[in-house]
């Protein structure tokens, strides 16, 4: 069985924020949205049932405890969940916290600006946030 690796464009795109019992939790790289991205560490994955059926109970315990971050820590208006990986095939699954006037309300927050990466001082100060959320919870 091959090892398990994080793709490099997800490696990328997103900073290491927590590591739980199925998923490494990353932070996008994009400060117009607070956008987590879930990555299973099973390896060859790519699709929701690649996983057993254990592991896909605990994406989803996972996502809902990461959405129940994203609404106590932003208060958003939507949340949006989505397993896509069109052009990363890894599995991943992305929480976005949504807001009305938002960037790109109401489409898709993929094509529509370009992002805007955290400067080293708000990437150390939403990561703090968010962990501190999770300790909370």
């Amino acid at each position: 069985m091959t090892e398990w690796h994080l793709d490099p464009r997800l490696a990328d795109d997103t900073h290491p924020l927590a590591q739980m019992a199925l998923c490494d939790w990353r932070l996008m790289d994009d400060s117009h949205y607070p956008w987590l991205v879930l990555v299973p560490r099973v390896a060859g994955a790519t699709e929701l049932v690649d996983l057993s059926e254990s592991q896909q109970q605990e994406l989803l315990r996972e996502v809902s405890r990461a959405s129940h971050l994203l609404r106590a820590s932003f208060a958003p208006d939507k949340l949006n969940v989505a397993a896509l990986g069109n052009v990363v095939p890894q599995l991943h699954v992305h929480v976005v916290a949504r807001n009305t006037g938002d960037i790109a309300w109401p489409g898709p927050v993929w094509g529509h600006a370009p992002a805007s990466r955290y400067g080293p001082e708000a990437l150390v100060e939403r990561i703090s946030m968010l962990l501190q959320g999770l300790a909370d919870a």
